[in-house]
Protein backbone atom coordinates (compact mmCIF):
# COMPACT_ATOMS: atom_id res chain seq x y z
CA UNK A 1 0.00 0.00 0.00
CA UNK A 2 1.35 3.43 -0.98
CA UNK A 3 2.25 5.93 1.71
CA UNK A 4 0.28 9.16 1.90
CA UNK A 5 1.73 12.13 0.05
CA UNK A 6 1.31 14.31 3.15
CA UNK A 7 3.60 12.03 5.17
CA UNK A 8 6.17 11.81 2.36
CA UNK A 9 6.25 15.58 1.96
CA UNK A 10 6.63 16.08 5.70
CA UNK A 11 9.60 13.69 5.87
CA UNK A 12 11.57 14.99 2.89
CA UNK A 13 10.91 18.72 3.35
CA UNK A 14 10.31 19.26 7.07
CA UNK A 15 12.76 16.97 8.86
CA UNK A 16 16.55 17.24 8.97
CA UNK A 17 16.84 13.49 8.34
CA UNK A 18 14.63 13.68 5.25
CA UNK A 19 16.43 16.68 3.80
CA UNK A 20 19.80 15.00 4.29
CA UNK A 21 18.54 11.77 2.69
CA UNK A 22 17.16 13.81 -0.21
CA UNK A 23 20.50 15.48 -0.88
CA UNK A 24 22.40 12.19 -0.59
CA UNK A 25 20.25 10.25 -3.05
CA UNK A 26 20.06 13.19 -5.44
CA UNK A 27 23.86 13.45 -5.53
CA UNK A 28 24.11 9.73 -6.36
CA UNK A 29 21.55 10.16 -9.13
CA UNK A 30 23.43 13.05 -10.71
CA UNK A 31 26.63 11.01 -10.69
CA UNK A 32 24.87 8.37 -12.75
CA UNK A 33 23.12 10.88 -15.06
CA UNK A 34 25.32 13.98 -15.25
CA UNK A 35 23.99 15.15 -18.62
CA UNK A 36 20.28 15.13 -19.44
CA UNK A 37 20.17 18.12 -21.75
CA UNK A 38 17.26 18.00 -24.17
CA UNK A 39 15.76 14.85 -22.62
CA UNK A 40 12.29 14.06 -21.31
CA UNK A 41 12.55 13.21 -17.59
CA UNK A 42 9.67 11.56 -15.71
CA UNK A 43 9.43 10.70 -12.03
CA UNK A 44 7.01 8.12 -10.64
CA UNK A 45 5.95 7.51 -7.05
CA UNK A 46 7.36 10.28 -4.89
CA UNK A 47 10.40 11.27 -6.94
CA UNK A 48 10.07 15.05 -6.75
CA UNK A 49 12.88 15.42 -4.18
CA UNK A 50 15.24 14.14 -6.89
CA UNK A 51 13.91 15.95 -9.95
CA UNK A 52 14.75 19.61 -9.24
CA UNK A 53 18.31 19.49 -10.75
CA UNK A 54 16.81 18.42 -14.09
CA UNK A 55 14.60 21.50 -14.41
CA UNK A 56 17.47 23.57 -15.74
CA UNK A 57 18.68 21.38 -18.60
CA UNK A 58 16.07 18.77 -19.51
CA UNK A 59 13.62 19.38 -22.35
CA UNK A 60 10.69 18.59 -20.06
CA UNK A 61 10.22 17.23 -16.53
CA UNK A 62 7.03 15.51 -15.38
CA UNK A 63 6.12 14.04 -11.99
CA UNK A 64 3.55 11.23 -11.91
CA UNK A 65 2.08 10.31 -8.51
CA UNK A 66 -0.15 7.24 -8.01
CA UNK A 67 -3.76 7.84 -7.01
CA UNK A 68 -3.39 5.62 -3.92
CA UNK A 69 -0.68 7.98 -2.64
CA UNK A 70 -2.13 11.35 -3.58
CA UNK A 71 -0.56 14.28 -5.38
CA UNK A 72 0.98 17.61 -4.47
CA UNK A 73 1.64 20.62 -6.68
CA UNK A 74 5.28 20.81 -7.71
CA UNK A 75 7.52 22.73 -8.03
CA UNK A 76 6.61 25.60 -5.75
CA UNK A 77 6.50 29.10 -7.21
CA UNK A 78 6.44 27.71 -10.76
CA UNK A 79 3.92 26.19 -13.16
CA UNK A 80 2.76 22.82 -11.86
CA UNK A 81 4.20 19.76 -13.65
CA UNK A 82 2.88 17.12 -11.26
CA UNK A 83 -0.08 14.86 -12.11
CA UNK A 84 -2.20 12.26 -10.36
CA UNK A 85 -2.35 8.97 -12.31
CA UNK A 86 -3.61 5.43 -12.08
CA UNK A 87 -0.44 3.52 -11.23
CA UNK A 88 -0.91 0.93 -13.97
CA UNK A 89 -2.20 3.31 -16.70
CA UNK A 90 -0.17 6.44 -17.31
CA UNK A 91 -1.31 9.26 -19.63
CA UNK A 92 2.03 9.06 -21.43
CA UNK A 93 2.47 7.89 -25.00
CA UNK A 94 4.52 4.80 -25.79
CA UNK A 95 8.26 5.37 -26.16
CA UNK A 96 8.06 8.97 -24.90
CA UNK A 97 10.43 8.96 -21.89
CA UNK A 98 14.23 9.24 -22.08
CA UNK A 99 14.93 8.99 -18.34
CA UNK A 100 12.60 7.70 -15.62
CA UNK A 101 13.15 7.96 -11.85
CA UNK A 102 11.14 5.61 -9.60
CA UNK A 103 11.17 6.19 -5.84
CA UNK A 104 8.49 4.87 -3.46
CA UNK A 105 6.84 3.50 -6.58
CA UNK A 106 7.11 -0.29 -6.64
CA UNK A 107 7.96 -1.49 -3.12
CA UNK A 108 4.62 -0.13 -1.83
CA UNK A 109 2.54 -0.98 -4.91
CA UNK A 110 -0.16 -3.66 -4.88
CA UNK A 111 0.52 -4.33 -8.58
CA UNK A 112 4.29 -4.06 -9.08
CA UNK A 113 4.34 -6.30 -12.15
CA UNK A 114 1.78 -4.14 -13.95
CA UNK A 115 3.70 -1.00 -12.97
CA UNK A 116 6.88 -2.46 -14.46
CA UNK A 117 5.04 -3.30 -17.68
CA UNK A 118 3.86 0.32 -17.88
CA UNK A 119 7.40 1.55 -17.28
CA UNK A 120 8.66 -0.60 -20.16
CA UNK A 121 5.92 0.79 -22.41
CA UNK A 122 6.67 4.47 -21.87
CA UNK A 123 10.47 4.19 -22.09
CA UNK A 124 11.96 5.20 -25.41
CA UNK A 125 14.30 2.80 -27.24
CA UNK A 126 17.63 3.41 -25.58
CA UNK A 127 15.89 5.02 -22.59
CA UNK A 128 16.99 4.41 -19.02
CA UNK A 129 15.12 4.04 -15.73
CA UNK A 130 16.53 4.30 -12.21
CA UNK A 131 14.85 2.44 -9.35
CA UNK A 132 15.52 3.58 -5.76
CA UNK A 133 14.32 0.81 -3.42
CA UNK A 134 14.92 -0.13 0.25
CA UNK A 135 17.89 -2.43 0.75
CA UNK A 136 16.84 -5.41 2.84
CA UNK A 137 20.40 -5.70 4.18
CA UNK A 138 20.53 -2.06 5.27
CA UNK A 139 19.43 -0.22 8.41
CA UNK A 140 16.83 2.00 6.79
CA UNK A 141 14.47 -0.85 5.88
CA UNK A 142 14.30 -1.85 9.57
CA UNK A 143 12.95 1.48 10.85
CA UNK A 144 9.46 2.68 10.05
CA UNK A 145 10.46 6.23 11.05
CA UNK A 146 11.38 6.75 7.38
CA UNK A 147 9.45 5.94 4.17
CA UNK A 148 12.02 3.23 3.36
CA UNK A 149 10.77 1.22 6.32
CA UNK A 150 7.49 0.47 4.54
CA UNK A 151 6.72 -1.95 1.73
CA UNK A 152 8.92 -4.70 0.36
CA UNK A 153 12.69 -4.32 0.81
CA UNK A 154 14.87 -5.92 -1.85
CA UNK A 155 18.24 -7.53 -2.18
CA UNK A 156 20.14 -6.66 -5.32
CA UNK A 157 19.48 -10.12 -6.78
CA UNK A 158 15.75 -9.89 -6.09
CA UNK A 159 15.22 -6.51 -7.71
CA UNK A 160 17.35 -7.36 -10.75
CA UNK A 161 15.50 -10.65 -11.27
CA UNK A 162 12.13 -8.90 -11.13
CA UNK A 163 13.27 -6.22 -13.55
CA UNK A 164 14.64 -8.72 -16.08
CA UNK A 165 11.30 -10.54 -16.06
CA UNK A 166 9.75 -7.36 -17.46
CA UNK A 167 12.38 -6.75 -20.16
CA UNK A 168 14.22 -4.12 -18.13
CA UNK A 169 17.91 -4.97 -18.32
CA UNK A 170 20.12 -3.96 -15.33
CA UNK A 171 23.07 -1.86 -16.45
CA UNK A 172 24.57 -0.36 -13.27
CA UNK A 173 23.89 -0.31 -9.56
CA UNK A 174 25.10 1.37 -6.43
CA UNK A 175 23.98 1.94 -2.85
CA UNK A 176 23.31 5.08 -0.83
CA UNK A 177 22.44 6.14 2.72
CA UNK A 178 25.33 4.49 4.55
CA UNK A 179 24.59 6.29 7.80
CA UNK A 180 21.98 5.37 10.42
CA UNK A 181 18.42 6.71 9.99
CA UNK A 182 18.70 8.88 13.06
CA UNK A 183 17.73 12.47 13.79
CA UNK A 184 20.73 12.94 16.08
CA UNK A 185 22.93 15.82 15.05
CA UNK A 186 26.12 13.73 15.18
CA UNK A 187 24.91 11.35 12.45
CA UNK A 188 23.53 14.16 10.32
CA UNK A 189 26.80 16.11 10.53
CA UNK A 190 28.87 13.07 9.58
CA UNK A 191 26.49 11.80 6.86
CA UNK A 192 28.61 13.13 3.98
CA UNK A 193 31.80 11.53 5.33
CA UNK A 194 30.07 8.20 6.01
CA UNK A 195 28.56 8.26 2.53
CA UNK A 196 31.98 8.63 0.89
CA UNK A 197 33.47 5.84 3.01
CA UNK A 198 30.51 3.53 2.49
CA UNK A 199 30.44 4.05 -1.27
CA UNK A 200 34.13 3.16 -1.49
CA UNK A 201 33.73 0.01 0.61
CA UNK A 202 30.47 -1.52 -0.64
CA UNK A 203 28.24 -1.13 -3.67
CA UNK A 204 25.20 -2.87 -2.18
CA UNK A 205 25.51 -4.38 1.30
CA UNK A 206 25.48 -1.65 3.94
CA UNK A 207 23.56 1.12 2.18
CA UNK A 208 20.01 1.90 3.16
CA UNK A 209 18.79 2.03 -0.44
CA UNK A 210 19.76 0.46 -3.74
CA UNK A 211 19.91 2.44 -6.97
CA UNK A 212 19.50 0.16 -9.98
CA UNK A 213 19.74 1.58 -13.49
CA UNK A 214 18.07 -0.37 -16.30
CA UNK A 215 17.67 -0.07 -20.05
CA UNK A 216 14.68 -1.06 -22.14
CA UNK A 217 15.20 -4.45 -23.77
CA UNK A 218 13.73 -4.62 -27.25
CA UNK A 219 13.82 -7.91 -29.11
CA UNK A 220 14.92 -7.92 -32.74
CA UNK A 221 12.03 -8.57 -35.15
CA UNK A 222 11.79 -12.11 -36.44
CA UNK A 223 12.01 -12.78 -40.18
CA UNK A 224 10.91 -15.87 -42.12
CA UNK A 225 13.51 -18.23 -43.51
CA UNK A 226 17.04 -19.06 -42.48
CA UNK A 227 19.14 -16.23 -41.05
CA UNK A 228 21.97 -17.00 -43.47
CA UNK A 229 22.01 -18.39 -46.99
CA UNK A 230 23.13 -22.01 -47.27
CA UNK A 231 26.24 -22.03 -49.39
CA UNK A 232 26.27 -25.72 -50.43
CA UNK A 233 22.83 -27.27 -49.90
CA UNK A 234 22.69 -31.01 -49.41
CA UNK A 235 21.59 -33.05 -52.43
CA UNK A 236 19.41 -35.53 -50.55
CA UNK A 237 16.36 -34.87 -52.71
CA UNK A 238 18.14 -34.32 -55.98
CA UNK A 239 16.70 -36.33 -58.87
CA UNK A 240 13.13 -36.42 -57.59
CA UNK A 241 10.82 -35.57 -60.45
CA UNK A 242 13.36 -36.41 -63.14
CA UNK A 243 12.51 -39.00 -65.82
CA UNK A 244 13.44 -42.63 -64.84
CA UNK A 245 16.38 -44.22 -66.75
CA UNK A 246 15.47 -46.22 -69.89
CA UNK A 247 15.80 -50.04 -69.67
CA UNK A 248 18.78 -51.63 -71.47
CA UNK A 249 17.97 -53.28 -74.82
CA UNK A 250 19.52 -55.51 -77.50
CA UNK A 251 23.01 -56.91 -77.10
CA UNK A 252 23.78 -54.74 -74.13
CA UNK A 253 20.86 -56.35 -72.28
CA UNK A 254 21.97 -59.94 -73.21
CA UNK A 255 25.58 -59.18 -72.19
CA UNK A 256 24.40 -57.97 -68.80
CA UNK A 257 22.47 -61.22 -68.16
CA UNK A 258 25.43 -63.32 -69.31
CA UNK A 259 27.77 -61.61 -66.90
CA UNK A 260 25.26 -62.16 -64.12
CA UNK A 261 25.11 -65.92 -64.94
CA UNK A 262 28.92 -66.35 -64.89
CA UNK A 263 29.09 -64.78 -61.49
Amino acid sequence: MHLDVVDLKAFYYRTALGRTAQRTIRAALRELWPNTRGMTIVGFGFAVPLLRPFLGDARRVISLMPAQQGVMAWPECRANISALVEETRWPVQTGFVDRLVVMHGIETSDHPDMVLDEIWRVLAPGGRALFIVPNRAGMWARRDATPFGFGRPYSLGQIETQLRAHRLWPERHRAALFWPPSQRRFWLRTATLLERVGSAVSARIAGGVLLVEVSKQVYAPTRPGLPEAVRRPLGVLEGIGAAPPKPASGRAHQKKHAEAGES
